[in-house]
């Protein structure tokens, strides 16, 4: 793959997902994952924080020593996390009440200062907020569809309250997929969550497995062509 924007695309969504490849930021992702409304506003979050650290960084990548460079990539990142702590208090005021202690804790996020160690320091800004805007948004993929997956289950609805958490600009995206259901309340309950992240993850591997086998195959037939 020539095109490096394809590449980081690529590893963002989906070979290096910060879930299905690196196992990073489980202990949010199970925690808010209720339903896919909160799943959406820590992962919008998340991107604003991973993009704009990538920005800082690549620009600032020039001034900073090595010998100081994780105290202040950690402190670029708490700065930000902070900004979006008072802007979802402020203005998405119900969401910060549900998300909680977890907005603060996107500072320890390893993913965000990994990137920022082994991306965003050695490559030009516009890649770099690309990086971090892909990484967001393949993290904030997983967050929604976990979240979706328990919600449908145990509730029987798809991005409950997002016109109350997200504003009355998102409310046409709450719907009711089975009416009159009486839930399922362990999928909405930590051991639902660890149950469904299982199932996506085997999901991701069978998938990965036949894109290999796929690929294996084409190879074999172009190889008597040859």
């Amino acid at each position: 793959m020539s095109n490096p924007y394809a590449r980081i695309a690529r590893d963002g969504l989906w070979d290096n997902n910060v879930v299905f490849a690196q196992s990073l930021a489980l202990c949010p992702l199970l925690a808010v994952t209720g339903t896919a409304t909160n799943g959406l506003g820590l992962g919008l979050a998340s991107v604003f924080v991973m993009v704009t650290a990538g920005v800082l960084v690549s620009l600032l990548r020039g001034i900073i020593t090595p010998q100081v460079r994780i105290p202040v990539f950690v402190l670029i990142i708490a700065v930000l996390v902070t900004l979006v702590d008072l802007g979802m208090n402020a203005w998405l005021h119900d969401l910060h009440k549900v998300l909680g202690l977890f907005i603060p804790l996107i500072v320890t996020n390893c993913a965000i200062l990994g990137r920022a160690e082994s991306f965003a320091s050695r490559q030009p800004v516009a890649r770099a907020a690309f990086d971090g805007l892909m990484m967001g948004a393949g993290f904030t993929l997983v967050l929604v569809l976990l979240g979706a997956v328990r919600e449908i289950i145990g509730s029987g609805t798809l991005f409950q309250g997002a016109g109350l958490m997200l504003g009355e600009a998102m409310s046409f995206l709450e719907l009711t997929l089975i009416p009159d259901y009486r839930g399922f309340l362990l999928a909405i309950l930590p051991p639902g969550g660890f149950i469904a992240l299982g199932f996506i993850l085997a999901g991701k591997r069978v998938l990965d497995a036949r894109a290999d086998r796929r690929a294996a195959r084409a190879l074999d037939g172009a190889a008597p062509a040859a």
